[in-house]
């Protein structure tokens, strides 16, 4: 009886694996735009700006020409930046973040990988960048407005975390556009827009702030990692799909999603990148997904739901930050505890299950800091969660030991009563409950732990800090399947197998796992009575789930490497000491 329910859970699990290949398929991880020099990256030609905004909250007139000085074809002038994490330039054509990489990121466990580029040009291939500026409220009055072929001037040569710069322009009509620029240690950059008005009349300008892609990238987490346009507004999460942003679009505007709010933040996600603005959290906004098909452009931004108004020789500003970089949990975290950005850390996908999910890898994190190994973080936490569930599974191994020594009082019950079977399983039922033998101890410990597996694959997948987190070994990436293969020798042959078949990989780490499996198969069969059918099951077993863990995350599979040592380790000391408390002769009481 308990070697069946064995047999039934390895089957099951055996299902969920199969489910994680379905639903979550093993592409590989996508990667940044290309990498652009800075020379071409100044020889990029700015795209006409559209006349409609997704970020436009109201109904605005286009703004009538900009002096031709200022929008004359021709190369890109740029700043450079130059800060602790990020490296790039700004393009004054426009006043555009269009040019920025991540100096502690690489593309691949190469060497000589290039540095994960976060946005580029609009000329590219790959088009990620940033704009901002504003729309006039009425067209009664026509008011020059910057735009994407506008020249501004710059107050510097480089934006470092030291040195701020301010972008100017004058659009000859007695209005002075500033932008400010300023960057953090990390990927947060400050932008502040102000507009001088010289002009002896008010004028009511709408600010706007926007990300934008030029392409659709590859989706490489199925249903496990949310990738595309998100935000958060009034405490809310909205996850959209490209396809949505592109079917659902409504003109003019061709908005496919809008919501108005106070505060918030939205951008563009990747697996592990983010582009994201954070309006002013106490300015009432509208937050847009659009898709301008003209431009072949995903837009995701706020707009201000009521115009400024800048009176005769006043200035006025506004202020919003601007996320472009790596989806660190804690970096998040501290965003959103010193800029007040409400569930800043949901830009990493730790899903439904958050509450399980999020704790988990904060305890791995918490022993990687103290171990200075992810590697070694995952074999502490197996032993963490071996102790925590030593009681269950003591209880469990009970249940297994009394179950197989009252196995010849059951063949007897099912022989007597072959012809009743109610009879006989009422019979086999009596003795379970005079015996205190639960039918579902087996159980328990499998439906506990199943969290944790879940938890650990989550982590494993959705989060940058084993994003090319490095073990003993051939092992350079905990959150890549196994880079070895059988198929070639281990490399000895110098072919890839999965261009021939994709089924063609299976890894060292995946047949270890089958080794450890096979063992704790092994010692879990001398524990329990199991006729020679249900032992050619179990032993097939093993070799399915070889290749299922073929494809997970190395990672993952050196956990249940490192558990299926300490369960079969366990197994032997407790049912060592069960077998040993049963040979004891029992004291009978005098009466």
């Amino acid at each position: 009886m308990d070697s069946k329910r064995l047999i039934l859970a390895t089957l099951l699990s055996a299902l969920v694996l199969i489910g994680f290949d379905y639903f979550f398929p093993q592409a590989p991880a996508h990667q940044p735009a290309q990498q652009v020099t800075q020379t071409e990256a100044s020889k990029a030609a700015p795209a006409a700006a559209s006349s409609a905004s997704a970020g436009q909250a109201v109904t605005a007139q286009p703004a009538s020409a900009t002096p031709a000085a200022d929008v004359a074809d021709g190369p890109d002038t740029r700043i450079a930046i130059n800060a602790p994490s990020v490296q790039g330039s700004i393009n004054l054509r426009g006043a555009r973040l269009d040019d920025l990489v991540l100096k502690q990121y690489r593309e691949t466990v190469k060497p000589n990988s290039p540095d994960v580029r976060v946005l580029s040009p609009v000329d590219t291939k790959r088009a990620d960048y940033v704009d901002f500026g504003w729309r006039a409220a009425t067209s009664d009055v026509p008011v020059a407005l910057p735009n994407a072929r506008t020249l501004w001037k710059a107050s510097g040569t480089q934006l470092d975390g030291e040195h701020p710069i301010t972008l100017s322009w004058d659009n000859g009509q007695g209005l002075t556009f500033e932008v400010a620029l300023g960057v953090d240690k990390d990927y947060m950059f400050t932008v502040t827009q102000r507009v001088h008005n010289a002009t002896g009349q008010s004028v009511a300008l709408f600010p706007y702030y926007r990300v934008n892609r030029g392409y659709t990238p590859e989706e490489t987490g199925g249903m496990l990692v949310h990738e595309g346009p998100i935000s958060v507004i009034d405490g809310r999460l909205n996850e959209g799909s490209y396809k949505s942003v592109r079917n659902d679009g409504v003109p003019p505007e061709n908005v496919a999603w809008s919501h108005q709010g106070t505060g918030g933040w939205a951008g563009i996600t990747d697996k592990y990148w983010l582009m994201a603005i954070v309006p002013d959290q106490a300015s009432s906004v509208v937050g847009t997904y659009a898709w301008q098909a003209a431009q072949t452009q995903y837009q995701v931004g706020f707009t201000a739901t009521a115009p400024m108004q800048v009176g005769a020789g006043q200035t006025v500003s506004t202020q919003a930050h601007v996320f472009a970089g790596a989806k660190e949990v804690r970096l998040l975290e501290q965003y959103e505890h010193d800029l007040h950005i409400p569930m800043f850390w949901k830009a990493v996908d730790f899903g439904w299950l958050s509450f399980l999910t999020r704790p988990v890898f904060f305890v791995l994190d918490w022993l990687n800091s103290h171990l200075g190994s992810f590697g070694l973080a995952l074999l502490t936490f197996t032993v963490i969660v071996k102790v925590a569930f030593l009681p269950l599974t003591i209880k469990q191994m009970r249940m297994t030991w009394k179950t197989s020594r009252l196995k010849p009082q059951v063949d007897l019950i099912r022989a007597r009563h072959k012809d009743d079977p109610v009879v006989m399983q009422q019979q086999i039922m009596m003795l379970y409950r005079k015996e205190n033998v639960s039918l579902f101890g087996g159980f328990l410990p499998l439906f506990i732990q199943a969290p944790v597996f879940w938890c650990l694959y989550k982590d494993l997948y959705v989060t940058i800090e084993m994003r090319h987190a490095p073990f003993v070994g051939w092992v350079k990436d905990l959150s890549a399947q196994d880079p070895t293969n059988i198929f070639n020798l281990f490399g000895l042959i110098p072919f890839d197998p999965t261009q021939i078949l994709p089924l063609l990989t299976l890894g060292a780490w995946p047949i270890i796992y089958g080794a450890t499996m096979f063992v704790m198969q092994k010692v879990s069969a001398s524990s329990t009575s199991m006729d020679p059918a249900q032992q050619k099951v179990m032993m097939f077993i093993p070799l399915l789930f070889t290749f299922f863990m073929a494809r997970q995350p190395v990672g993952l599979v050196i956990y249940y490497c490192w558990s299926n040592v300490l369960t079969a380790i366990q197994q032997i000391i407790i049912m060592g000491r069960l077998k040993a408390a049963d040979a004891k002769p029992q004291l009978v009481a005098k009466k």
